[in-house]
């Protein structure tokens, strides 16, 4: 964690910190605003491969692909296998608009879906590509068959999604995670899928990474993913591209490319 204490004890020659990766909560921006040291990101480069993956746990989830996967492995052919659902036809709700949510819902509509998002602000008709419509947070929960979650993390977003929140979901929803872990409090996840309210989940993220809840390990019902988002060649070459764009722009004209401000 890039936190306060740390901070504090930087030299005062330190005026910027380029940061490599779109999520920026493990560092602390206003203590170093309170510093004088601007922070940039690197946002747009980690859209298509977080989106490629959001939807591969998509269709994971909805497919429940995890038995059969493990089942074949072990010699036994499709194991215990049940049936999954067709994407076609049902609406996605998408929690934040991002870049990444955008790639989302232009690869959701490849698919037969009918795409619905919540932001805090609707996002411009000329950046919303797939025609998505804008809803309030209370009508994505219960309106939705999936949901695909794409906000920060911050105190703000820190388990909205717990056990109220499921409850008004439709029975039967699935649930994608590629943002942050702590977004969805993973024992409410457990809980609703244990009593089938949610049919099924796709986590790329967790609450206590690397530490993974047991009740989603031994879940049938859960597409896991490590936190590979990002992890393809072409998109950590961009990555480290932009860092560097960052630091040369720092150094030559004494401003960051893609500075953040505070979550």
């Amino acid at each position: 964690m890039f936190d306060e204490e740390l901070i504090s004890v930087l030299p005062p020659t330190v005026q910027f910190v380029s940061h490599n990766g779109a999520g920026y909560d493990q560092i602390d921006v206003a203590a170093c605003n309170r510093r004088g040291i601007s922070v940039s990101n690197t946002p747009r480069v980690v859209d298509a491969a977080t989106a490629d993956v959001a939807i591969y746990l998509l269709l994971g989830a909805l497919r429940r692909l995890h038995t059969p996967s493990t089942a074949i492995r072990s010699g036994a052919w499709r194991g215990s296998m049940s049936l999954g659902h067709d994407p076609e036809g049902k609406v996605l709700g998408i929690l934040g608009m991002g870049g990444i949510g955008s790639a989302v819902a232009c690869r959701a509509a490849a698919f037969g879906l009918k795409v619905q998002y919540y932001n805090r602000r609707p996002v411009m008709p000329h950046k919303n590509v797939a025609n998505a419509r804008h809803v309030s947070f209370e009508t994505l929960l219960t309106t939705s068959d999936l949901i695909s979650v794409h906000l920060p993390l911050s105190p703000a977003t820190k388990h909205l999604i717990g056990a109220k929140e499921f409850a008004m979901m439709r029975d039967g929803v699935v649930i994608v995670n590629t943002a942050r872990g702590p977004i969805i409090d993973e024992q409410a996840l457990v809980d609703a899928m244990e009593c089938g309210k949610v049919f099924g989940a796709g986590l790329d993220v967790y609450e206590r990474e690397p530490k993974v809840h047991s009740g989603l390990i031994e879940s049938e019902k859960v597409v896991l993913l490590p936190h590979i988002g990002t992890a393809t060649y072409e998109t950590q070459y961009e990555l480290e591209i932009l860092v560097i764009k960052n630091v040369r722009s720092a150094l030559e004209k004494g401003e960051l490319i893609t500075p953040v401000g505070d979550l």
